[in-house]
């Protein structure tokens, strides 16, 4: 078979129809070839199936535990711990949508991919952008993403030795970072969102969804579409039970994310009716949940994976955040399995230009800053699949540093197969029957 009749195969087994231009995900895709990988998780666990990927083969002897499915640049970013309502602001994955019981080496790989890619798109965004100022900015160059990818691996390493030295363990984490980190202006930004920061009532999740005068979801026809009364209300009796609080108002939320973008998803307003109080009124989203990536193609790696698609994220989220969101459950809902989990109020995410462009990002070092700390925050998050032992981080510093050139080898290799199985995919779009 070859490789377009391979993407053709695929897009209708996991879309539901060939590359189309109608479907905002393909849309999405057809952006960039790092779009395309964040829009094609299952693709890559395909590839390493049918052997298109051969991992460095000691890897598999690292024991498995929870990964994250879909580990790339713009998955890890900062967060407020335990939901909405946590007061420490943390850098860590924040991407559980196909997180399972798996190889860590298939996020590290995935990771790694990921750089090249990221980089190409910073550069694609300064090329088409109208603003001189973002043309201006440097870029960092091929080089540093190369050492930026030698700096994840040795960062993720290097966390599990700590852990073997007892200098860290199950509740370590990222929570600070200095002025001179490529990171430090997002850290800070984070942490005016919280409850009771200065930016709480003006930029949180909060208060960019709602209309916290009407204490409704704003009108946003982009993002929101209002719900017909019966459907309002089965969703209000079928999920009221979940919430902490009462439900004030609920929208289907559309045209997000990528990999997930044509899945039904909710927003639930939650707070209290009256009284209103912001401080304690918060979004939980509602999504039909989907198959984690891995699964499919590595059907037998774990038993646990034969849990409903709901309730693996729910376990394995739980298992890889330090301080699990407070409202982290699933359901089902007319026979489909649906994930709750709370909107956090000081979500910030991290996008390529965050750490490819600029003088802090390509002249002191950001990108590798970057990959350093997504590094650590994967291990910790892997590490903590098994909180009883510290089998994983033996195997992974007896393991791992053997392999890194192999394996940096092995995903710039195929970082040449996205960028082709874009124009494949874009071909298709543009003629079905090519």
């Amino acid at each position: 078979m070859d490789r377009q009749e391979t993407l053709l195969q695929y897009f209708k087994e996991h879309d539901g129809c060939a590359p189309s231009s109608e479907l905002s995900k393909h849309q999405k895709m057809a952006n960039s070839p790092f779009q395309f990988l964040r829009g094609s998780a299952p693709l890559m666990y395909r590839d390493l199936a049918s052997h298109i990927i051969t991992l460095p083969e000691p890897l598999e002897n690292i024991p498995l535990t929870t990964i994250m499915g879909d580990c790339h640049t713009s998955n890890f970013g900062f967060l407020s711990e335990e939901g909405s309502h946590g007061e420490t602001v943390v850098f860590t994955p924040n991407d559980f949508d196909d997180a399972c019981f798996g190889h860590a080496s298939w996020d590290l790989f995935r990771f790694l991919v990921s750089l090249p890619l990221a980089h190409a798109e910073a550069a694609q965004m300064q090329a088409e952008s109208d603003c001189e100022k973002l043309k201006a900015k440097p870029l960092a160059d091929e080089q540093q993403i190369y050492s930026a990818q030698q700096a994840f691996l040795s960062a993720y390493i290097e966390t599990c030795q700590r852990s073997l030295e007892k200098k860290n363990d199950s509740q370590t984490a990222l929570t600070e970072f200095s002025k001179g980190h490529i990171l430090h202006k997002r850290w800070q930004k984070a942490l005016t969102r919280v409850v009771g920061g200065e930016a709480f009532m003006t930029k949180s999740t909060l208060a960019k969804e709602v209309d916290l005068v009407q204490w409704r979801f704003k009108q946003n026809p982009e993002k929101f579409i209002p719900l017909p009364d019966n459907i309002y209300e089965n969703l209000y009796m079928q999920f009221r039970p979940f919430m902490d609080d009462e439900i004030l108002d609920i929208v289907m939320r559309h045209n997000a994310g990528t990999g997930s973008n044509n899945l039904g998803r909710y927003y639930v307003l939650v707070g209290p009716s009256q009284p209103h109080d912001a401080a304690k009124t918060h979004i939980v989203e509602i999504k039909q949940q989907r198959e984690a990536a891995p699964i499919k193609y590595f059907p037998k790696v774990s038993v646990n994976n034969r849990l409903s698609a709901a309730h693996l994220t729910v376990n394995c989220q739980r298992k890889m955040q330090r301080r699990p969101d407070l409202i982290l459950d699933d359901a089902i809902w007319q026979d489909k399995h649906w994930l709750l989990r709370s909107r956090h109020h000081a979500r910030v995410g991290i996008d390529s230009e965050h750490f490819m462009l600029g003088k802090r990002a390509a002249e002191k070092g950001g990108v590798i800053q970057y990959a350093l700390s997504c590094g650590e925050a994967l291990a910790l998050a892997h590490m903590r699949g098994d909180r009883r032992s510290i089998d994983f981080q033996k195997a992974v510093v007896a393991c791992l540093p053997n392999q890194l050139k192999s394996l940096i080898r092995t995903a710039n290799n195929y970082v040449g197969q996205v960028i082709n199985d874009l124009l494949i995919m874009k071909n298709l779009m543009e003629d079905p029957n090519s």
